[in-house]
């Protein structure tokens, strides 16, 4: 019995494996879900084992090194925003259906390219409940948060995997325009309580990820309907996704400000 449900876990691996681009497959993390999957297990096991170990200790002062890493994360946004832009530009890429393509041309090797640094920006971003973590900031580890940096890994690597380019350009477009935004609060934020003043729009930046996700199911919902050569069960996934996160964000937003509103 063992041994036949270990034989079909390997069957599966090597279908994965096999059907991958053959472009991306070289790259780091790409070849196998074997990697990514194991940094999703030991990102799981910091969030249950984290906060227990830092029960008796004092918060971590991560001041400087928060300013130096969402600095950081706030020109690779930027990188990866002006790659998506300038690319897809270049190419011609329809907003309304836009296969993949799989040629080795300058122009779809710089597509693949930017959707694996985007997939690799998602497992840096794992530093952020890390941090959380550290400095104690245990009511920020929500479900939505763990539950939105643990799956984005897994999505981007499918897309980098199978669908580097195409349609899922506007999803990453799309994300790095706001986490260049959202880290840029971030990095003000971390200078200090004197920055407050300046933060006033932090409910406006839950809006702009509202929108971006409404954006995305708009955009990938169109293709259900249509007859276009990218998978369908890629938009299916994006569709369900998008779906989730606009529930769980919009809760986010109505329990962190319209609720303490009413109570004021």
């Amino acid at each position: 019995m063992m041994t036949s449900a270990w034989d079909t876990i390997l069957s599966v691996h090597q279908k994965i494996v096999d059907n991958g681009d053959k472009r991306t497959d070289p790259w780091p993390l790409v070849h196998s879900p074997v990697p990514v999957t194991l940094i999703f297990l030991l990102y799981l096991c910091m969030v249950w084992a984290g906060p227990r170990v830092m029960r008796r200790r004092e918060p971590v002062d991560l001041r400087a090194v928060l300013i130096v890493y969402n600095s950081a994360m706030v020109a690779l946004s930027a990188y990866m925003f002006h790659e998506f832009l300038t690319t897809s530009w270049l190419s011609n890429y329809s907003l309304l259906c836009q296969p993949v393509d799989y040629s080795s041309k300058p122009l779809p090797m710089r597509m693949a390219r930017v959707c694996w640094w985007f997939f690799f920006s998602k497992v840096i971003e794992l530093s952020d409940t890390f941090f959380f973590i550290l400095r104690k900031k245990n009511s920020q580890l929500t479900f939505l948060h763990v539950f939105h940096h643990a799956t984005m890994i897994f999505n981007w690597w499918s897309a980098v995997k199978y669908t580097a380019g195409g349609q899922s350009f506007f999803i990453g477009l799309l994300n790095t325009f706001v986490h260049t935004v959202m880290y840029s609060y971030y990095c003000l934020a971390a200078l200090g309580p004197h920055m407050q003043k300046y933060l006033w729009w932090k409910s406006y930046l839950t809006c702009l990820q509202l929108l971006q996700f409404l954006l995305v199911l708009i955009h990938t919902s169109y293709n259900l309907f249509t007859d276009c050569d990218f998978p369908a069960v890629t938009n299916i996934v994006v569709v369900l996704y998008s779906s989730f996160l606009i529930l769980l964000f919009g809760n986010f937003y109505r329990r962190s400000y319209l609720d303490k509103r009413k109570q004021k």
